[in-house]
């Protein structure tokens, strides 16, 4: 199978989805109602998104500008297993590329969260293009019979990943968190795109920002008014449980928040915050915010910002969750990985 059959199989899926993003088929209305079904996370907009985001990242110049860069080797396959998170739709779709696109063979471990989405994916990849049939197989329980594997997870179960896969080559991915650094010349329109990196997938990503530094005088009602429009996330049962929860945890502690009815803003130091809250924190100098982002470089995935002083990290406020095809999680190449096993 050559290079060029895989990526004309990847183009082809493209256009299978953009397809049905348009004028969504029976089947996919289907495989969308049954992924809501298996996580309620999973609503009909949050998969349109994921999927829209995918189509972005298949797009002909963008395959071919990516692809270009590396060198392939014949003969040289191997069997690569994926071990796949599910905190957002199809969330491990761009492993599985790199993998099928490498030209190796997949052997993958759904997540229990997402099987419905990554299946029909999978299957759509098999019936576009028949000799993937071979190249993709799905684990239902443990994966095993492997010469590498790229493994996604929290924290602690990073250090279970690490502890049973060390003796083959591997990419193991922990939970990271996102953050945006706020300028003082940033508009309203910046701020409502910025509400994007905070309430796509509800927040559950890790390229969702749980973080914001802010200017010293920094309004909070401006900030509010400016994503009033994301309020459709208080109609989530889920989502707002959260919420509550997080907010009574708060009146009782008697801790300083500000609430708009769908959001909690607390000021604090750390990074990661809880579901339905950002946590901010103030800076005087903008350039100090720059030193301190350089000491946490490790924990976080990327950085919304209009300024373009961090490093490849850095993203357009409203583009956290519209990564291009040769951004890699965690800054680890995983194409160059896979080229090199």
């Amino acid at each position: 199978m050559t290079i060029q059959q895989r990526i004309e199989a990847f183009i082809e899926l493209k256009n299978i989805i953009s397809s049905n993003i348009l004028v969504p088929t029976p089947l996919f209305e289907d495989v969308m109602k049954r992924a809501e079904a298996q996580n309620p996370w999973f609503t009909k907009q949050n998969i349109l998104l994921a999927f829209e985001s995918i189509c972005d990242m298949l797009e002909p110049h963008n395959l071919y500008a990516w692809i270009e860069k590396y060198t392939f080797q014949k003969n040289n396959t191997k069997t690569v297993a994926l071990i796949l998170a599910g905190n957002i739709p199809v969330v491990g779709f761009h492993d599985v590329l790199c993998v099928l696109m490498s030209g190796h063979r997949l052997r993958v471990k759904l997540s229990s969260k997402d099987t419905v989405l990554m299946t029909y994916i999978l299957q759509t990849l098999q019936a576009i293009e028949p000799e993937f049939t071979n190249k993709i197989y799905l684990e239902p329980h443990i994966v095993k019979d492997f010469d590498a594997i790229i493994a996604t997870g929290s924290t602690n179960s990073s250090r279970y990943f690490e502890y049973y896969f060390t003796k083959y080559p591997h990419i193991i991915r922990k939970s990271r968190n996102s953050i945006a650094v706020i300028t003082e010349s940033d508009t309203i329109e910046q701020y409502t795109a910025i509400g994007n990196d905070i309430f796509n997938y509800f927040g559950l990503g890790c390229r969702n920002v749980s973080k914001l530094y802010v200017p010293h005088n920094f309004k909070v009602e401006m900030f509010f008014e400016a994503i009033e429009q994301f309020n459709y996330v208080a109609t989530h049962t889920k989502y707002m449980n959260n919420y509550e929860y997080n907010k009574s945890i708060y009146l009782v502690g008697n801790q300083s928040h500000y609430d708009n009815g769908f959001v909690l803003l607390k000021e604090d130091n750390a990074i990661s915050s809880p579901l339905a809250v950002v946590y901010f924190e103030k800076y005087m100098n903008f350039a100090h915010v720059q030193k301190y982002v350089e000491t946490i470089q490790d924990t976080i995935q990327c950085i919304v910002s209009t300024r373009n002083d961090f490093y490849k990290k850095n993203v357009l406020p409203g583009c956290s969750q519209r990564p291009s095809v040769w951004e890699y999680a965690d800054d680890i190449d995983t194409m160059e990985f896979l080229l090199q096993i």
